[in-house]
């Protein structure tokens, strides 16, 4: 406490001050210094958090707005400065260099830092800082395009040049750090451009001067008239001045001319592709100078270099491809240059699939795809959409087999989604109407029968334009056939979309009133959606590779779960209004209940309750108990289910949330929680103990928390163990600093008005 008290003591003549001059009245002043020493007690914590710092600096930034917009509102009178005037701010440095001695490796911090300090006008500790945060972190560029745009901001591009070529040396491979250095040269040139247009330099000019000068002198020659008597070597040594005075300025021409030219940006551009040949440098590259503010005759020579390394360093990316395809497809073009430039980029991507096999092909045919779609989706005119999906149908039909799959996936598409609106007059005559789109879609299957994206283009199809007997089929035989990439789409394409309750009963959800035919429709939807994927459940276990079958199987799941968590809680909602789901039972009952199952053997094996086995009615509580049972003896879910399933118990529990523990049974809560738990674990016992803990310290029921974390060691292994205890550990950091919090916003809606003025600060009236 003796480190807060000489804080506090070095507080007492910028309070004063700022009390003379009627700044903050006495109250305000003992409010403020009541919420810095509650700041200064929580940094001089054994172990400090950076979320306290950056609070403290917060108060501070918002305490000085304050105090600008009353000196502003009061017009105080201007004299020499005092220690109000700057404390404030130099207070907020003093936090960041207290918090950067604790967290230097936190780069994030760094860069507040340097933005606080240029936002108060501190060039001076700018520098100093950002030398110090690169001498830490040499490997972020970030920190060296803030330290070069600074030198920039003050006119000092050499000084930003040599940060940026020290970063570049060190992060060769950062495609930010390039494009930095090519856009401060492009900022360079402009600004001499700007320069030498003022003082009147001008390359051409200085050209026809000299000639000029010269014709004057062949028009007045030396040695004429009376001056033909004078020193002949004289005249010899005028004649070679004259020879190296206009080499010099020849030289000083071509030079300026080369670098408006953009000969230094070009030299750059070369160099970073050979030090980073990644198609993200030439795509960054080619938007910077597309879009940077140069003269026009600039910018295509830049271009035309860029894309002629592009050609030579990427000959067959399919990226490389789009981009030089697309080069002079500007966003913004219309009318006849629209037309040319769309043009010339549907022939040079449609070529390129032409033109090249393997892999290549279908590179470029999945870039040709996403072209076209993406073009058939802006707002042009049809007739230029129907151009682009007429050119795709000429591409086909010429292609030999195998033809790329995207090709055929995205022909399907687009006549799907454009057949209505153009009707027969724009599509070619084979594609001109849904019986023609339905062949031609069937036709793709077979040609590509395992591929998902091709039959997923067909369910579409079949959907819009068959009848639902016929999309069944379609349905199932995508998903006997399909295999590979995308298995788990086809499998989940007929299930009914997730309803508006599921989204509300997740965690973080506001729980929104839905009317009764509202609730009646997500209800028969979740129990139809229930029925539907049992029977797919039970079909992907039969598909031969054991890998997608695991993989559809846990994506399925995941659905069930969901569900049948959405079914549950519409029976309980129900149970809840017309009294259909009784009270929980009294214990003597419900022992004797068990007592008669046990004489009678009913026992099952699968741990249900003796409700669900007689039919009785269930409580809440049994019956999320029994809906977790059935999903751990019936279908053996993975982690990650019993992680969503925990996820759905839980977020019920807490207080003034809707779910199925939002009835007030603890117990119950407790009960269907463990049995998660309990199949959760072997599946990942560092995950469930985890939760698990965490739900227990939470629900105020911190002793069993602790006793499952202290036996997680001895059940689970000694490395498992350890990181159950650093999530425990993370749990608690979480749990104080909620508490901690609650008790802050207690102390300020009791006494913080100067805290809640300083906050408001950008809206105090004048």
């Amino acid at each position: 406490m003796e480190r807060v008290q000489f804080q506090q003591e070095q507080m007492l003549a910028e309070l004063k001050d700022l009390v003379q001059k009627g700044l903050f009245t006495q109250n305000e002043v003992k409010q403020i210094m009541q919420k810095r020493t509650a700041f200064e007690t929580a940094l001089v914590r054994r172990i400090p958090k950076k979320s306290d710092f950056l609070r403290y600096a917060t108060y501070e930034m918002s305490l000085e707005a304050l105090r600008r917009k009353r000196a502003e509102r009061l017009k105080l009178p201007k004299g020499p400065p005092s220690v109000s005037d700057y404390a404030l701010v130099r207070r907020q440095f003093q936090i960041f260099e207290r918090a950067l001695k604790k967290f230097k490796g936190d780069v994030g911090l760094w860069i507040q830092y340097i933005q606080v300090a240029k936002k108060e006008g501190a060039r001076a500790l700018v520098g100093r800082i950002t030398a110090r945060a690169l001498q830490l972190h040499p490997s972020v560029p970030a920190l060296y395009v803030l330290a070069a745009s600074h030198e920039l901001e003050h006119l000092s591009p050499t000084a930003a040049r040599a940060l940026l070529q020290r970063g570049i040396r060190l992060n060769s491979d950062s495609v930010e750090m390039w494009r930095e250095y090519v856009k401060m040269e492009l900022n360079f040139i402009e600004s001499l451009r700007r320069r030498w247009s003022v003082l009147g330099i001008d390359v051409k000019g200085k050209a026809k001067e000299a000639g000029k000068a010269k014709d004057s002198k062949r028009r007045h020659p030396v040695g004429s008239g009376e001056e033909s008597g004078l020193d002949e070597d004289a005249s010899a040594r005028e004649d070679g001045m004259e020879v190296d005075g206009e080499e010099e300025l020849g030289e000083d021409e071509a030079a300026r001319r080369q670098i408006m030219e953009g000969a230094i940006v070009k030299a750059v551009i070369s160099n970073a592709v050979k030090a980073l040949p990644k198609i993200e440098l030439f795509t960054s590259l080619h938007e910077l100078i597309s879009t940077y503010p140069s003269p026009p005759s600039l910018r295509e020579s830049l271009l035309v270099h860029l894309h002629g390394l592009l050609r030579d360093t990427l000959p067959s990316h399919p990226g490389a491809i789009k981009l030089a395809a697309m080069r002079h497809l500007a966003p913004d073009a219309s009318g006849e240059a629209l037309v040319d430039a769309l043009r010339g980029a549907n022939d040079t991507l449609s070529d390129a699939v032409r033109t090249s096999s393997g892999e290549a092909r279908e590179g470029a045919a999945n870039v040709y795809s996403e072209f076209l779609e993406e073009w058939c989706g802006k707002d042009i005119d049809d007739s230029l959409k129907a151009y682009l999906i007429t050119s795709l149908h000429l591409l086909i039909q010429q292609l030999h087999y195998p033809i790329p799959p995207a090709l055929l996936s995205a022909h399907i598409r687009l006549l799907v989604r454009h057949q209505a609106l153009f009707g027969a007059d724009l599509l070619p005559s084979k594609v001109n109407n849904p019986e023609k789109i339905l062949r031609v879609s069937r036709k793709y299957t077979t040609r590509a029968p395992t591929n998902a994206a091709v039959w997923l283009a067909r369910l579409e199809a079949e959907k819009q334009f068959a009848q639902s007997d016929d999309v069944q089929r379609a349905w199932q035989e995508a998903r006997g056939k399909v295999e590979g990439a995308g298995l788990e789409d086809v499998w989940l394409w007929g299930l009914r979309a997730p309803s508006s309750q599921d989204a509300r009963s997740r965690p973080g959800s506001a729980a929104r009133p839905a009317s009764p035919g509202a609730e009646l429709e997500d209800d028969n939807g979740a129990a139809a959606e229930v029925e539907q994927l049992e029977p797919l459940l039970s079909e992907c276990k039969r598909l031969r590779e054991p890998a997608a079958a695991g993989a559809v199987h846990e994506v399925l799941l995941m659905r069930y779960a969901a569900a049948s968590h959405r079914a549950l809680l519409h029976q309980i909602a129900r149970g809840a209004h017309h009294a259909n789901l009784p009270r929980p039972r009294p214990r003597a009952h419900a022992q004797q209940q068990r007592q008669h199952g046990k004489n009678n053997h009913d026992d099952d094996g699968d741990g249900e309750s003796e409700s669900e086995n007689t039919g009785a009615p269930q409580t809440p509580a049994e019956a999320r108990l029994a809906r977790v049972r059935r999903l751990g003896t019936a279908h053996a879910p993975s982690a990650r289910v019993w992680a969503e399933v925990f996820r759905q118990e839980s977020a019920g529990t807490a207080p003034g949330r809707p779910g199925p523990g939002a009835d007030g049974d603890a117990e119950g809560d407790a009960r269907v929680l463990r049995a998660v738990y309990e199949f959760w674990r072997q599946a990942d016992g560092v995950a469930a103990t985890g939760a698990w803990a965490a739900w227990l310290l939470g629900s105020g029921r911190a002793q069993e928390a602790v006793a499952v974390v202290g036996r997680a060691r001895s059940v689970l292994g000694e490395r498992a163990g350890a990181e159950v205890e650093r999530r425990w550990q993370a749990a608690l950091s979480l749990d104080a600093a909620a508490e901690g919090g609650a008790g802050e916003s207690q102390s300020g809606e009791e006494g913080g008005a100067v805290e809640a003025d300083a906050e408001v600060a950008g809206v105090v009236s004048p």
